[in-house]
């Protein structure tokens, strides 16, 4: 029996059916064991023996069913996500009201190494793309004052099958699975 977290993307608690102990009803109704959720942001850890290679599709279907959220579902396992913290691609930055360290999983590859979309963009600072994680990495500069239009941006360039966390979340995910 292996750990997955489902990274949901759209999640937003205000709405009735978005919330956690809804999003937790339907991983238990799919038969998942230790459903847990994680902030109130669409993060949803869960332990079952069934290939992952169908974790995605199955669960992105029964929330549309159940719950009308079309957007996407995005799994990585309990390894995948130690390994990225393990790696410390932030290589010791620190998550803060200031600068944020940002991870956006990809549902399968990048679609291109490309990162210039981002080089005018003197907010946003491009780490990398880590392709064990399929997740790439970036430092958001919020002490100006001005959010930079880094969501707008990341889904122009690279479209939806995207979700972003940030690193503190990574690592409240990481912990909420052992």
């Amino acid at each position: 029996m292996e750990s997955y977290a489902a990274l949901l993307r759209g999640i937003m608690p205000s709405n009735p059916n978005m919330r956690n102990d809804k999003l937790r009803a339907v991983f238990e109704g799919l038969g998942f064991e230790n459903v847990a959720s994680v902030l109130a942001s669409g993060n949803i850890v869960f332990r079952t023996a069934d290939d992952p290679a169908d974790l995605e599709d199955r669960i992105q279907q029964a929330l549309a069913t159940e719950l009308g959220i079309p957007g996407g579902t995005i799994i990585r396992s309990h390894r995948e996500l130690r390994d990225l913290i393990d790696r410390d691609p932030f290589e010791g930055r620190t998550h803060q009201p200031s600068t944020y360290l940002t991870v956006t999983f990809f549902k399968d590859t990048m679609r291109e190494a490309d990162t210039t979309a981002f080089d005018t963009d003197p907010l946003t600072r491009v780490i990398g793309y880590d392709p064990a994680a399929r997740a790439f990495l970036t430092v958001i500069d919020n002490s100006v004052g001005k959010t930079p239009d880094f969501m707008a941006r990341l889904e122009k360039t690279y479209g939806k099958n995207i979700t972003t966390r940030t690193w503190l979340t990574i690592q409240r995910v990481v912990n909420k699975m052992t």
